[in-house]
């Protein structure tokens, strides 16, 4: 059994492997395996097919038998023998492709420093060190893997970064912490340093931090999305979605959509909850996300940097100020000059030429200015919101529409929800009032003049038990712990989905009278155009 633990540092990532196969290390350092499924590859004869091009060292340990030293080690201590026990530690040192060719790096340069970075981070360890030189998926970087057991073999001297006294003592298990984590990626950025190698700094976050078990996931997602979507082609089927997301992507995807648009926090949280069923918690300074089928927030620290708090407010900043601009250039202070503002959306134009050729008209028949406020109104909110057709206006407006509707019903089958919890909690009070008087009912000597004088309590216990049995997915009682619990989430959920009618009630009313606006300037020119083209009636008598 393994349980993987991920840390992924731009080019030095850590696995710690709870797996008691040792040997299993040393196979994938020696052999080609399946990077998604981590199966060996065959040959046509079914044998394992050795790597080329790899450098392979111990170190406290003969490399072929790392397994059995191990081993022999964890016995002697007697540490390692429980599953859950961490086992090893598998790091990995993955230089920029640019080096082999920029400057020079060798596979033998890359492994020594493997070993020096080995002897100077994890003394007093057995260790293989292995150098690969094809590269992951093809990309032809070279890199180093160091696997070490976790139990120390020697003593050695106390180092600067060992955090505790028993941290240089053999027998004693590798310990590594976020201080620990920090020195070893400055010892690998001044190791690159010396050598000349391209180097990133590994101390900054990642800006879109993919872990290593994301990144297999969405590997083994795509293999099945593609074995389904060939089936679906071969049954003469067009597949819907050729491109595999995983629940992270999906995420980001609609932070990022959002964030785009936000110009405040409020504005943010709105948008991800109507457009995604996405909650946002700011807690202690810092954003986590809740997937709607989802109980665990997922914290803007696992996504990267790009989702995090600082970054995301000074991104609504931006897009406040951006939009303050972009509403002063529009400006329905004077609604004539909204006439003659340069725009590249069809509808806009169009607006502005019917208001134009209505504009004599209106003062010669003196139209109130207000009218001309109105349209001019009207312009502005479709230039603002970008609607670049009338056939966009509409669609925007029916699919808010149905949107304004789902909502409404989400919420109202929650008021359901809740009403039928109440009346739960209602009955379960009433049972839990009453269980001491039906207790001592069972125990009494004369069952039926204990009734009889108690009958009123018997029979409200009764009817609680048999409503809550009838209303239990598994014939059971619930707990008042349950249900209170139950009853926070509901209510939460119905705060959030009454919030969202809400929004979009208020959005749909707005784009109600932009509709009902345009309808009435392109229908008015539509109708002067008419008037215009019809043949003046001759008053004289015809002959």
């Amino acid at each position: 059994m393994q349980n993987w633990q991920v840390i992924i540092v731009a080019i030095l990532k850590h696995v710690a492997g709870k797996s008691a196969d040792y040997g299993a290390a040393l196979d994938y350092l020696k052999y080609e395996h399946d990077e998604v499924l981590k199966k060996p590859l065959l040959d046509a004869n079914g044998n394992w097919v050795l790597r080329r091009d790899i450098l392979l060292e111990g170190i406290n340990c003969e490399p072929e038998l790392f397994d059995v030293e191990c081993e022999m080690l964890n016995a002697q201590y007697h540490k390692n023998q429980n599953y859950d026990e961490i086992k090893t530690h598998h790091y990995l040192i993955s230089f920029d492709p640019a080096d082999k060719d920029e400057c020079g790096l060798t596979g033998e340069q890359a492994q020594a420093i493997g070993m020096e970075y080995v002897k100077a981070n994890f003394p007093g360890h057995q260790a293989l060190v292995c150098t690969h030189m094809d590269g992951h998926n093809g990309s032809g970087n070279i890199h180093v893997h160091i696997v070490i057991n976790s139990l120390r073999k020697l003593d050695v001297p106390q180092q600067p970064f060992m955090e505790r006294p028993i941290d240089c003592k053999a027998g004693y298990k590798h310990h590594l912490t976020k201080d620990y984590l920090k020195h070893l990626q400055q010892s690998l950025m001044n190791i690159c340093l010396r050598e000349n190698l391209n180097q990133v700094d590994l101390l900054s976050p990642s800006v879109n931090k993919i872990t290593q078990q994301e990144y297999y996931a969405k590997q083994r997602g795509q293999i099945n999305l593609d074995k389904l979507n060939a089936e679906l082609v071969a049954a003469g089927f067009t597949p819907m979605k050729t491109k595999f997301q995983t629940e992270k992507d999906k995420l980001r995807d609609a932070i990022t959509a959002a964030a785009k648009k936000a110009k405040s926090f409020e504005e943010f949280c709105r948008l991800l909850q109507t457009e995604s069923n996405i909650l946002v918690k700011d807690h202690r300074g810092r954003f986590s996300y809740l997937l709607s089928d989802k109980e665990k927030y997922i914290s803007a620290r696992t996504l990267g940097t790009s989702f995090d708090r600082e970054h995301l407010l000074t991104l609504f900043e931006s897009n406040a100020i951006t939009a303050a601009k972009e509403k002063q250039q529009w400006s329905v202070a004077d609604p004539i000059a909204v006439l003659y503002i340069k725009s590249n959306l069809r509808l806009v134009v169009n607006l502005q030429d019917c208001v134009k050729a209505q504009q004599s008209h209106a003062y010669a028949q003196k139209v109130k200015i207000s009218n001309l406020q109105q349209m001019a109104n009207t312009i502005v909110y479709v230039q603002q919101h970008g609607y670049d057709s009338y056939e966009d206006l509409k669609k925007a407006h029916d699919e808010l529409s149905v949107k304004m509707s789902d909502a409404r019903n989400t919420a109202k089958s929650t008021d359901a929800d809740l009403k039928r919890l109440n009346e739960k909690i209602h009955y379960l009070g009433q049972y839990l009032s009453t269980k001491v008087t039906y207790k001592e009912f069972l125990q009494a000597g004369n069952k039926k003049m204990y009734r009889s004088a108690h009958q009123d309590e018997i029979a409200r216990y009764e009817e609680a038990v048999q409503f809550l049995k009838r209303n239990s997915t598994d014939g059971t009682i619930p707990t008042m712990k349950d249900l209170r619990a139950e009853k926070e989430k509901l209510l939460s959920a119905r705060t959030a989905q009454y919030e969202s009618y809400t929004y979009f009630k208020d959005y749909y009313h707005e784009l109600q009278t932009a509709c009902r606006n345009v309808d009435m300037i392109l229908e008015t020119e539509h109708t002067q155009q008419h008037t215009r083209t019809q043949p003046k009636r001759s008053h004289e008598p015809s002959l």
